[in-house]
């Protein structure tokens, strides 16, 4: 008891909640969590304080003869059962109808909270990490949802497949010349967009973007959909909006879906995905394994899953300079990056690569005396630390013979917080993205409102690509600001971001409206048709999902 009272404030601390489908996720991988407390946390401390006072508490109940009391007890077998009725009772009424959820009584998400109880909301989190849209979530019929979305979707200049079970499956046609340039997309670990001078920030933290924006194309309205990188990586692969409960990464029969690595290979690309650490975690390895990606990563554990047909690369420990918890730090990664994409330019054979970060993410350690923050110092210090590893990646990269044909695309998997007063705080969805060394387009700012599912599509814009897609995400250089819209969740609250206001779809069958100024949410009254836009976008993609419509 004393223990987990305990570890919820340092939960609370990282995700300002009770424990949820986090906690559960990370029972699953001990030794990143483990490592990670290890070296975020004085833990000798922590146990011997919490050693103590359960040596008092044992004292306290010694002293007021609590246990002999208790032990020699001579209760009928009658008055046993009595009790232990009760107590069943007691359990199967909670098992049964009292849900985590019927303690949100306020508007205020920090409220609804800490009305909670951190175990009781643990096994629910446990018994609940995958909840059914239907049966969660306002419905419509699925020819409405069809109806609604096909012209949100599919632009004029693209053409519909006139496939009746998935009605977003177009044809996207370019009338211009394709251009088929390396791809090395970076997914930085936790990186909002307050972090950089560009958006605001005035620590210094970020020097060598801020100055890199200055020749690229930002992205500067753009959201992440979930709070975690396994939302991320399912947004900016599949495109589609985020799912309720569990991410699509982790899922069971998550191979074969139609992806950005499918358009890619129908280009000619070699697809591969990066990770400094063990891919098993988040079951990462088995989602892009079964979607077509070769595997690179530190390899201390095995891959899972039958669907995993591709190959897999070790980062070996004489290629590792400094490693914590979560795996290799940027600049080694990035190193190995380096290496392949040597050996691809040899063999001629374009190439993308998915580059998923570490080092900046708790406990914020890296290597010495590379910045002028000390290693292990907080956020700022890894933030500056991610800055430079990029810079050093991108300058080792201008001397190799691959770099004239390779773009750099640059993004977060997430915020560093999502958390705030309300439901979704939509300031802390915003993220940074930029593209990089993209020949024949000069620099600018993007400022339409979009969301990671609608990056990659719009790439593929700038490429000139004709493409058959499946993508709930569009290149939103072919649509007018009208249509702009974002996506933001947090595994049970599902919003849709349009101008300025937001409709949230909650998992007791109904939504909220709210005014959205300044970061702050006024609720209002609802708007039926936005509220079925949401709703549209949300059912039909579990519709696809449910029925095996993702699949290439």
């Amino acid at each position: 008891m004393l223990f987990s009272f305990f570890a919820e404030f340092t939960f609370w601390e990282e995700f300002k909640c009770r424990f949820n489908f986090i906690a559960v996720d990370y029972l699953i991988y001990t030794y990143e969590v483990i490592e990670n407390i290890n070296e975020s946390y004085p833990l000798p401390y922590l146990f011997s304080a919490i050693i103590l006072l359960a040596l008092l508490v044992v004292f306290f109940a010694y002293k007021t003869s609590a246990f002999n009391i208790t032990f020699s007890s001579h209760a009928s077998f009658k008055t046993r059962v009595k009790y232990f009725a009760t107590t069943l009772c007691v359990v199967l009424l909670f098992s049964s109808f009292i849900k985590n959820n019927d303690a949100e009584w306020s508007e205020n998400r920090y409220e609804n909270e800490l009305s909670k109880s951190g175990i009781y909301s643990f096994f629910a989190a446990f018994r609940n990490n995958e909840l059914n849209y239907d049966h969660f979530y306002l419905t419509q019929k699925t020819e409405k949802s069809a109806a609604i979305l096909k012209p949100l979707i599919i632009s004029p200049r693209e053409k519909s497949m006139g496939n009746k079970e998935n009605i977003i499956s177009r044809k996207v046609v370019s009338d211009s010349a394709e251009s088929t340039p390396n791809i090395i997309f970076i997914c930085i670990e936790s990186f909002s967009a307050n972090f950089m001078g560009t958006f605001g920030n005035t620590e210094n933290i970020t020097p060598y973007l801020d100055e890199l924006v200055k020749e690229s194309i930002l992205f500067t309205n753009l959201y992440a959909t979930g709070t975690r990188t396994v939302r991320g990586m399912e947004a900016i692969t599949l495109s589609v909006p985020p799912s309720p409960g569990r991410s699509i990464v982790k899922r069971v029969d998550n191979g074969g879906l139609f992806n950005i690595g499918s358009v890619f290979a129908q280009k000619g690309y070699k697809n591969t995905f990066y990770y400094g650490g063990d891919g098993y975690f988040d079951n990462m390895n088995a989602f892009f394994g079964g979607n077509g990606f070769d595997i690179v990563d530190r390899g201390r554990g095995y891959l899972v899953g039958d669907n995993i047909q591709k190959k897999r690369i070790n980062i070996e420990d004489d290629e590792v300079q400094f490693e914590n918890a979560w795996g290799v730090c940027d600049e080694d990664i990035y190193n190995k990056v380096l290496k392949q994409a040597d050996q691809n330019h040899k063999s001629g054979t374009p190439f993308f690569d998915f580059v998923m970060t570490t080092s900046n993410h708790r406990p914020y350690t890296y290597p010495d005396n590379k910045i002028d923050i000390p290693s292990g110092a907080g956020r700022h210090g890894a933030v500056k630390y991610t800055d430079f590893a990029i810079q050093q990646f991108i300058e080792k990269a201008k001397t190799k013979p691959w770099f004239e044909n390779t773009v750099f695309v640059i993004m977060a998997d997430h915020c560093a917080s999502s958390a705030g007063r309300w439901e979704l705080e939509v300031s802390k969805y915003l993220i940074p993205a930029l593209v990089y060394n993209l020949r024949d387009h000069a620099p600018e700012k993007v400022a339409k409102l979009c969301s990671q599912i609608d990056f990659f599509p719009t790439l593929f814009g700038y490429l000139n690509w004709s493409y058959e897609s499946q993508f709930f995400g569009k290149d939103i250089s072919r649509f007018s600001t009208a249509h702009e819209r974002a996506f933001i969740g947090n595994y049970r609250k599902l919003g849709l971001l349009k101008k300025n206001n937001l409709v949230v779809l909650s998992d007791k069958k109904d939504a909220n409206y709210y005014d959205v100024k300044d970061g702050i949410l006024t609720k209002t009254q609802l708007d039926p048709t936005a509220v079925n836009e949401a709703i549209s976008y949300y059912q039909y993609n579990d519709y696809l999902y449910k029925n095996g419509l993702l699949k290439k």
